[in-house]
C-alpha cells in the first residue's frame, strides 16, 4: 500500500515504473518455484489409509523447474528492457507482496499453490492485456512485445497450478473447487475482484 502509483504508462518514467514493478515480481517468482520443489519435497497426500499416502511424482518437480525457468527468462526480458530505457532493476521501490502470501502459505502444499498459482498468477492473466494496450498505446512495441511473450507463458503456469491442486485432492477424495475458495478466504488478504480475462483463465483450465 506504500508504494508510488506506476501512472498510466502514458510517459516514459511511467512506463520504467510498471515494467520495474513487473520484474520485481517475476524475480519473487523465480524464488517461489524453487521453493516449491524443496520445501515441499517430503508432502505426501492425507488419506484414510496411511498406506495410501502418496508422495509427489517427478513431474511436479519438472514442472515447477520450467515455470522458474520461464520466470528467469522474464526477468531477463525485463531487465534488458529497463535497460534499454535508460534505467536498470533496483532502481525504484518494490513490494513484497507475493512473498507475504508465500510466508501465510509456507506450511501446506495446497494453500501454497491456491494462492500464489492460481490468485496472483491468474491475476497477472486478467491485468496483462490491459498493461500491454497501454504500451501499444505508446507506440513503446519492444516492451509490448515482452510483455505478450511473459502473458503467454504464464497461461501455462497457471495451468500448473490448476494441475497439481487437482490432482493432490484427487489422491485425497476433496473437491478442488472447495479446496481452493477455503484458502483463499483463509490466507488471501483483499478481494478477489475483476474484471476477469475469462479466456486465458478457461485456456489455463
Amino acid at each position: 500500500g506504500a508504494m508510488p502509483k506506476a501512472g498510466k504508462g502514458g510517459t516514459l518514467k511511467s512506463r520504467i515504473a510498471m515494467l520495474h514493478a513487473l520484474a520485481n515480481i517475476e524475480q519473487w517468482a523465480i524464488d517461489l518455484a524453487i521453493d516449491i520443489c524443496v520445501r515441499f519435497a517430503t508432502f505426501q497426500t492425507t488419506t484414510s489409509d496411511p498406506a495410501a499416502s502418496q508422495a509427489l511424482p517427478r513431474t511436479f518437480y519438472y514442472d515447477w523447474l520450467k515455470v522458474a525457468n520461464d520466470e528467469a527468462k522474464h526477468f531477463s526480458l525485463l531487465r534488458a528492457r529497463l535497460e534499454e530505457l535508460g534505467s536498470s532493476f533496483g532502481a525504484l521501490p518494490v513490494h513484497h507482496g507475493l512473498w507475504e502470501s508465500a510466508s501465510r502459505t509456507a506450511h501446506d502444499l495446497r494453500s501454497r499453490i491456491s494462492i500464489i498459482a492460481l490468485v496472483h498468477e491468474a491475476r497477472g492473466l486478467d491485468v496483462n492485456p490491459m498493461t500491454i494496450e497501454k504500451f501499444q498505446k505508446a507506440k513503446d512495441v519492444d516492451s509490448a512485445d515482452v510483455l505478450t511473450i511473459i502473458h503467454n507463458d504464464e497461461i501455462t503456469h497457471v495451468t500448473t497450478g490448476h494441475r497439481w491442486l487437482t490432482w493432490i485432492c484427487e489422491q485425497e477424495g476433496l473437491d478442488p473447487v472447495e479446496v481452493f475458495r477455503a484458502n483463499v478466504r483463509k490466507f488471501f488478504w483483499g478481494a478477489v475482484k475483476g474484471p476477469f480475462n475469462s479466456d486465458a483463465r478457461e485456456q489455463a483450465g
